[in-house]
């Protein structure tokens, strides 16, 4: 795309340094207290590190890595390797060795940082014994230079460097759904355009705060936290343990807020924990005791100050989108890949519909080709995958719209309904096409459904296997609590087929007993479920479920 902004983001950030010096960037927690971070200590540090990495005189735009949970080095070294004329590759912090082992290879990284990480141990036999190592302060112990002693050596750059637009700013690995990560690679005018121009439309300000906590590894908080906090001087909170996250929460009392399908409808689980749901949706159409009870529960959300609500990585289901709007928080639902750096399509306010992710974004050109497939053009078009030219050539159109792999329609309002993903269609042994996406979206609106995977491929039926959330996976051993969970997933079952074409209906739900997360390898880091992974898991047991012929089947 043509679409390109005056200033940077490496600029944005030095203008920053020099105007806002003082200006509150980043809350780091660490244990009971916190570290703060203004504009002039963030770029001191960066400054610093940046002055080191130029003494190792490697190539110029060299591939550095880094692995680490969110916190403020994760930014300060970005910028840092910006700054000495690097690209950064940043890696998940949930990977295994072996795919640590093949990124880094593959990406030639010439250096690692070592940052905040659960599972260090494990990643660790993955880098290479040679490869040189740097560790932030809350890195876990090892033999790498530390980050304290690496920027007290040494003086920062005095220099304001400027790159051009096209230059290679970072690569980023997708999350492997498919298969093996590819390294895409951004641009500094593919990551500055989208981390501007979101910031833009919502009016983002430096009066704005936000709590980090997906992956900055991906573009979604790379582009909206991270770039953006950047441009629009938003200050960044950390988040720092799953058990810390409602304290934090409630420090940063976010005016912005991003998350994932997944955990919105674990924050709604837990207030049904608290507050009976049917109790609940009674006492909110009364109308004043309606509007005390939706604060309440905003508030002990974290979420009462929360003026922009966005969610991407997967659909929402509408009837929870329903719910947080019945609350007062109008989500944002949101369209974006890797490959165009989060940048697509978005809900935005008196334009959104359940079940819709909204309108293209300012820059975007979209289209649906004949075969259903989603094809656009975006400011934050990627420059193509890293040694992979061939590929990059697959997914691009003669004239130079990217082919997104998922399949899609538009209302008559011009909002854009993602439908399933082209190479997710499989056949039945009745010769029928099997879109899952749809129906799995339907399954996922109950309460009791975390995820679900529909699957069926050579069957003479569709079936789904499902994790079923905290609540009703306590339930897995206790007889009598199981005949609730099975009661209402065999009617949800019957109210989904009901939705569906006859050839879609499912023959029975396979309620998974060990829970799907990226450690055990069944969901991505972005915590989108691998489908080969879980059917080949479940493979084994397919033919005794579809011979038992029950609607629920627990797997025991």
């Amino acid at each position: 795309m043509s679409y390109k902004v005056e200033k940077l983001v490496l600029q944005a950030a030095i203008e920053r340094e020099k105007h806002k010096p003082h200006l509150p960037f980043m809350t780091q927690p660490v244990g009971d207290t916190v570290v703060e971070y203004d504009w002039a200590r963030t770029m001191d540090e960066a400054r610093r590190m940046a002055a080191y990495l130029r003494s190792l005189d490697l190539p110029d735009n060299s591939n550095i890595a880094m692995v680490s949970k969110n916190c403020a080095h994760f930014v300060i070294t970005e910028l840092a390797i910006w700054l000495a004329g690097h690209c950064t590759v940043a890696l998940y912090p949930t990977l295994t060795a072996d795919t640590v082992s093949y990124i880094l290879e593959h990406s030639e990284a010439r250096l690692l940082f070592v940052g905040k990480l659960d599972d260090w141990e494990l990643m660790r036999p993955g880098v290479p014994a040679d490869m040189p190592k740097i560790g932030f302060s809350l890195a876990p112990e090892d033999d790498y230079q530390p980050w304290d002693e690496v920027i007290a050596s040494v003086e920062p750059i005095t220099d304001d460097p400027v790159w051009p637009g096209d230059r290679r700013a970072l690569i980023c690995y997708t999350s492997g759904s498919t298969g093996r990560p590819k390294g895409v690679m951004h641009s500094f005018d593919s990551i500055s355009a989208p981390a501007y121009l979101q910031g833009d439309l919502f009016g983002i300000t430096e009066g704005d705060r936000v709590l980090s906590y997906l992956p900055l590894a991906h573009v979604f908080e790379r582009a909206v936290v991270e770039a953006g906090s950047i441009y629009q001087g938003v200050h960044i909170f950390f988040a720092d343990s799953l058990d810390s996250f409602m304290r934090d929460m409630l420090r940063a009392r976010p005016t912005l807020f991003l998350s994932v399908p997944r955990l919105w409808q674990k924050f709604q689980s837990g207030v049904f924990q608290k507050f009976p749901e049917k109790k609940l949706a009674r006492l909110l159409k009364i109308p004043l005791i309606g509007r005390m009870i939706s604060k309440k529960v905003l508030d002990g959300l974290g979420l009462g100050e929360v003026r922009v609500a966005l969610s991407g990585s997967a659909p929402l289901p509408p009837d929870l989108i329903r719910w947080y709007d019945k609350l007062g928080l109008a989500i944002m639902e949101g369209y974006g890949m890797t490959e165009d750096f989060a940048y697509s399509h978005l809900s935005l306010p008196g334009s959104r519909k359940p079940g819709y992710v909204g309108k293209p974004l300012t820059g975007v050109i979209s289209r649906i080709s004949e075969s259903g497939e989603i094809e656009l053009k975006s400011p934050g078009l990627m420059m193509g995958y890293y040694k992979s030219p061939d590929l990059t050539a697959e997914v691009m159109t003669e004239d130079g719209f990217f082919k997104t792999g998922d399949r899609g329609t538009y209302d008559e309002d011009g909002l854009l309904r993602i439908t399933g993903r082209v190479k997710e269609l499989f056949k039945t042994s009745k010769g029928k096409y099997i879109a899952p996406a749809p129906i799995e979206n339907l399954l996922n609106a109950h309460h009791f459904v975390e995820l679900s995977c529909v699957c069926g491929a050579g069957r003479p039926a569709c079936f789904a296997m499902i994790q079923l959330t905290d609540s009703a996976q306590a339930r897995y051993d206790d007889p009598a609590l199981r005949r609730e969970v099975e009661t209402e997933l065999a009617e949800l079952v019957e109210r989904v087929n009901a939705r569906i074409e006859e050839f879609e209906h499912l023959k029975f739900v396979a309620l998974a007993r060990e829970p799907w997360t990226p450690e055990n390898g069944f969901l991505t880091p972005t915590l989108k479920i691998k489908r080969d992974v879980i059917e080949s898991t479940y493979e084994p047991f397919l033919d005794s479920w579809y011979a038992a012929g029950k609607r629920v089947i627990w797997q025991d």
